[in-house]
């Protein structure tokens, strides 16, 4: 049985994608649900596990995605300057520039939780600052992801940017 390299990749860069706003959308939903019980130790155990997928799921992914994206363009003969690969790429620029403070918000919010639970005391102010930029950066970033989808699937004719 002969490998097929061009089938390989597209599977991967499927899964990729879906991972990306499978695990996006999950993280997001459960630190929200989380946030909305107001306690700590809970917060603090929701959180733990949002780093760790962040960090086993979502990066694994973060990296996949340009390396298999660019392999099928080479290898179908899609130029990197075509306009919906392009503005995928933009995107997908994007979208890191949000995610990677929400990881970094995370592991903050995430220690912020432990300390209140440890303590036995509320979440301080600083925690819920985080919060809320945390819950900021999840729109254009999840957005960004969306449109990329959208863009892979549907192949618009965007012209030759270079």
């Amino acid at each position: 049985m002969e490998i097929d390299l061009d089938s390989i990749l597209i599977f991967l860069h499927i899964i990729g994608a879906t991972v990306l706003l499978g695990t996006g959308a999950g993280i997001a939903f459960f630190m929200v649900i989380a946030n909305g019980t107001r306690n700590a130790t809970l917060i603090a155990h929701v959180a733990s596990t949002v780093v760790l997928a962040d960090l086993l799921f979502t990066a694994t992914a973060v990296i996949l995605q340009p390396v298999t994206g660019v392999a099928l363009a080479l290898r179908t003969g899609w130029p990197l300057g075509e306009g919906w690969i392009f503005y995928s790429i933009v995107l997908y620029v994007i979208a890191g520039l949000f995610w990677l403070p929400v990881v970094r918000i995370q592991m903050q919010m995430r220690d912020l939780a432990r300390q209140a639970a440890a303590e036995n005391a509320a979440l301080p102010s600083r925690y819920q600052k985080l919060y809320r930029i945390w819950f900021a950066c999840g729109f254009p970033a999840f957005a960004a992801v969306l449109a990329i989808i959208w863009l892979m699937l549907n192949k618009p004719d965007l012209g030759r940017l270079f």
